[in-house]
């Protein structure tokens, strides 16, 4: 029975990659989500985890590139990285309907901007601040997902997220006190609002398409968005460093594959503002590894608020 658990582990955190994939969710697995809850949340933290890093990869590769650049290297990688599997999911993408792929192609479009707002906003403000902001998802998932989704915020999840949320204004605070970075927190927040759509329309969408077959159409949709935004500012996707190359392949296999995929396998089985909460466990993560490679060191208000982060997410996660 304890190599049952183990290899079904193994499986699910092995699904955000593509090498193991469960296709459509059905309907018997919709009546019964309570086997499938123990191991989404495994994989959310994984997600947590991997997407921690993101930051630091993005400050090295800012040294030699343009953010827009980064991102649109990041995302591309991954589109890449997917097709051998999106291949294979070509049938079920074509019986998606209309509806379905206007909903994909949003979503995509959604992700594209939140990356283009957040790693810009990492040239000009704090590590901490950034991540902070760029994750207060919870705010505007949680205002908008009753309304838009019929989910109602669980009496568990209430001061699970008052905590969180309390916890990353004191990081934002600790992270805005070296100066204004008013263009950063501002940049940082808007990716915020667009994550938050991204986020609805995957809760909405996902329970429908499986997981290669939803990330690849998304991931592919931003990777353009992106792209055009760089020809639009001019820019260059030659001509850099091979570093800058080999940090994008990083991104695409850590934060984005491992990180970004764990959210979108999680948001099948777990309400959009239960899912939200968990992403706002990066800035803690993102903060100490800042501190420990750019010498960022978090002040009094950053290790408070991120205990609070981490107790909102235990309390949040009871039933």
């Amino acid at each position: 029975m304890r190599f049952c658990k183990l290899a079904e582990v193994s499986a699910i955190l092995a699904m955000p990659l593509g090498f193991v994939n469960r296709g459509p969710m059905s309907a018997a697995e919709n009546a019964a989500p309570s086997r499938s809850r123990l191991p989404a949340r495994l994989v959310l933290l994984v997600g947590v985890l991997a997407t921690s890093a993101s930051a630091i990869l993005v400050r090295y590769a800012q040294e030699d590139a343009p953010s827009l650049v980064i991102a649109a290297g990041r995302l591309s990688a991954s589109t890449l990285l997917l097709l051998p599997w999106a291949s294979r999911r070509v049938a079920e993408l074509q019986r998606l309907p209309p509806a379905g792929w206007k909903l994909a192609l949003l979503s995509g479009l959604m992700l594209g901007l939140h990356f283009a707002g957040y790693i810009s906003s990492l040239r000009y403000t704090s590590i901490a601040a950034a991540t902070v902001l760029a994750t207060s998802t919870p705010i505007w998932v949680g205002l908008a997902a009753p309304l838009l989704l019929g989910e109602s915020l669980t009496p568990a999840l209430v001061p699970g997220l008052a905590l969180a949320l309390g916890g990353g204004a004191l990081i934002a605070l600790q992270g805005g006190a070296a100066g204004s970075h008013l263009l950063g927190n501002a940049l940082a927040l808007s990716s915020a609002l667009t994550g938050a759509v991204y986020l609805l329309i995957g809760r909405n969408l996902r329970p429908r398409l499986s997981l290669v077959a939803y990330t690849s159409v998304v991931y592919g949709t931003a990777a353009l968005t992106l792209l055009m935004l760089v020809g639009l500012a001019g820019f260059s996707l030659a001509g850099y460093p091979p570093r800058v190359y080999l940090l994008f392949l990083l991104m695409a296999l850590f934060p984005q594959l491992l990180g970004h995929s764990s959210y979108n396998y999680a948001l099948a089985y777990l309400p959009a503002a239960y899912v939200s909460i968990a992403v706002i466990g990066e800035p803690v993560g993102a903060s100490l590894l800042g501190w420990l490679l750019f010498r960022e060191a978090p002040g009094l208000l950053t290790v408070l608020g991120g205990a609070l982060i981490m107790v909102g997410i235990l309390v949040a996660s009871r039933n």
